[in-house]
């Protein structure tokens, strides 16, 4: 489903999940430039931080903390791992 066609604001409890859902959707929504979802992404951040200042901006990163971290313990637990192993293979360079 495309983003502009789910309506997306009666779905989240809180501006910052609004906004990192958003932020999320910038990345996902174009498959072929990921330069351009990613400046989406900042966009999104900008605007976080130009409306509720910096600690909105960090609620937002809280939120999406929150999800990735959800989103990591459903996956780890399908594959029979713990998540903190899942996230340190996700993030090591």
């Amino acid at each position: 489903m495309h983003p502009d066609k789910f309506d997306h604001l009666d779905r989240f409890r809180s501006p910052p999940g609004l906004r990192a859902y958003e932020a999320v959707a910038a990345i996902v929504s174009d498959d072929h430039n990921a330069e351009r979802g990613q400046d989406a992404a900042r966009a999104v951040a900008d605007a976080v931080l130009a409306e509720a200042g910096p600690n909105g901006l960090t609620e937002m990163v809280v939120e999406l903390t929150l999800k990735l971290a959800e989103a990591l313990e459903r996956i780890a637990a399908e594959q029979g791992l713990a998540a903190a192993d899942l996230a340190e293979v996700w993030f090591a360079e």
